[in-house]
């Protein structure tokens, strides 16, 4: 079985792990109704697999990145995520200036992968 490139793996790992957070984060408002207790504990154990995700995600991606890079890939897979997540589990409009914020941190990432010499 051929190794899967650490990048790879990395990305991978990260948009996984995105998927399980954004759900324990924001996925118990459609259940406003269930008591704030259970939507806590739900949310915990959904945020245990992002974790099963995340670490090892991390740990590998250290050294073909740099944890400035990882942190940048993760928030820019993040959002990424959680405007797929807010426009269909959510019913959510995605307007022009929510994109153009979006915008505004890729630049931001563009900065912290750009070798300057």
């Amino acid at each position: 079985m051929p190794q899967i490139p650490a990048p790879v793996a990395t990305i991978g790992l990260l948009l996984m792990s995105n998927v399980f957070m954004t759900f324990a984060w924001y996925g118990h408002l459609k259940f406003k109704a269930a008591p704030l207790i259970t939507v806590i504990l739900v949310s915990w154990g959904i945020a245990f697999f992002e974790y099963v995700l995340q670490v090892p995600a991390n740990r590998i991606g250290h050294g073909s990145f740099s944890a400035a890079q990882l942190k940048t890939i993760q928030e820019v897979i993040t959002l990424s995520v959680f405007v797929v997540f807010s426009a269909t589990y959510l019913g959510e409009s995605i307007r022009w200036n929510h994109l153009l914020g979006f915008a505004f941190i890729a630049l931001g990432a563009f900065f912290i992968f750009k070798e300057w010499t």
